[in-house]
């Protein structure tokens, strides 16, 4: 792989990776901790939206996260020719 491809292939990943750690603290910081109070009076299996997220919305994105990391690193692999 060439320098320009190397740097091609880092910047994708590092990009990747930075909006999946921005979502997820988004949603586990943010809707969990931070917007907990607006989210309050939405209510969701039971429970109000702010404490859903801080209790189980974040695993949930956390796991859809690790699935479309894994789906879309494969795929860039293919690109780059760096498949295992």
């Amino acid at each position: 792989m060439s320098d320009k491809s190397t740097d091609a292939y880092w910047k994708a990943n590092v990009r990747i990776i930075t909006i999946s750690m921005v979502i997820w603290a988004l949603v586990s910081f943010g809707f969990g901790i931070v917007l907990r109070p607006l989210l309050s009076g939405i209510p969701i299996g039971g429970t109000d939206l702010g404490f859903w997220f801080a209790q189980q919305g974040s695993i949930l994105t956390f796991i859809v996260l690790i699935f479309y990391y894994t789906w879309y690193m494969n795929r860039l692999d293919k690109e780059f020719g760096v498949e295992e």
